[in-house]
């Protein structure tokens, strides 16, 4: 059974991520969504070492927010928006939910 509160949207498009590695060194990359839902996203191709509760930029074309990091795991990475953050995914999620049905 699916433990989330909310639809997600497998589709993958290009992401600016930055923050603090586990090292507390500063780090900034050009990652992929996997799949996003209005509090939340998957990354993959992650090389920072990060670890979950740390805290993570990423910007989507000029939308920017911040996030949690909730799973880290090898090129991975599972986030959360925080509370009063934006939804950077409003460009891609209201119009591709309504194409398919969903929204």
């Amino acid at each position: 059974m699916d433990r989330r509160r909310e639809p997600r949207l497998r589709i993958e498009f290009p992401v600016h991520i930055w923050g603090i590695d586990r090292m507390a060194r500063p780090f900034a990359e050009v990652v992929r969504v996997k799949n996003v839902s209005l509090s939340g996203a998957v990354l993959l191709g992650v090389h920072a070492k990060m670890s979950a509760g740390q805290l993570l930029d990423v910007q989507h074309g000029s939308h920017r927010a911040q996030f949690r990091i909730a799973w880290a795991g090898l090129g991975e990475a599972g986030i959360q928006a925080l509370p009063f953050e934006p939804c950077i995914w409003e460009v891609v999620l209201p119009k591709t939910f309504h194409m398919v049905g969903i929204g």
